[in-house]
């Protein structure tokens, strides 16, 4: 696994990015923080306790709640996010829309909706995909192990990006997302690599563009 020390700027980009520059609508805020309870599950996401964040992704990791969102604009491009370099587990490396987590107490409806505004200033209506559980390890720092619920949606807007949590973003064709999966997998999450490959594979219809 490489270092979260990448720059996507490394990347050779093809013409088919829109490559954002300079970004004026953004905030910084700080919207999580390692003490936060997170919500325990089994597998068959039955609660099962609460526990803070930073424990959950200690050692070989705590099975808990998750979401992932891919947000998609009209052309149907995806928005990505280069997550933050202050991050604890994959620094710098490039994901999906939005991921995070329910809190204790909070439906996943909810937290979904909170996380999608404090990260990307947007609010649209998301679709619900699939679930699936996942377990994976950053060099020596901790380990995701969650219960991961997808959606998707469709945004008419640019968002608004909170540099306390992303570190640079662009809109890509689901193609060229795609063939840099394949021939760079080190610059990019692992939970973003398994969940596009799905996605591409059982739901074509959430990648169309809009009409």
């Amino acid at each position: 696994m490489a270092t979260g020390s990448l720059e996507f700027s490394t990347l050779t980009i093809p013409h088919q990015i829109r490559l954002i520059v300079s970004q004026p609508l953004s905030k910084n805020e700080i919207v999580s923080s390692d003490e936060e309870s997170l919500i325990l599950v089994d597998s068959d996401d039955r609660e099962l306790g609460f526990l803070d964040k930073s424990a959950c992704h200690n050692g070989a990791g705590v099975l808990h709640r998750a979401f992932s969102l891919f947000v998609f604009n009209e052309r149907g491009e995806l928005l990505i996010q280069q997550r933050a370099e202050n991050k604890r587990l994959w620094p710098s490396f490039w994901s999906n829309s939005c991921c995070s987590h329910p809190r204790r107490g909070e439906s996943i409806e909810t937290a979904v909706g909170r996380r999608l505004e404090q990260e990307l200033g947007l609010n649209i209506a998301l679709r619900y995909l699939y679930k699936f559980e996942y377990s994976a390890s950053f060099e020596d720092q901790g380990t995701e192990h969650e219960l991961c619920s997808v959606y998707c949606g469709l945004a008419s807007s640019e968002p608004v990006i909170n540099t306390a949590e992303i570190a640079s973003w662009r809109w890509i064709e689901g193609e060229v997302l795609t063939s840099q999966l394949d021939t760079e997998p080190e610059r990019f999450t692992p939970w973003f690599k398994m969940e596009w490959e799905r996605i591409c594979g059982e739901f074509p219809l959430a990648i169309k563009p809009a009409k």
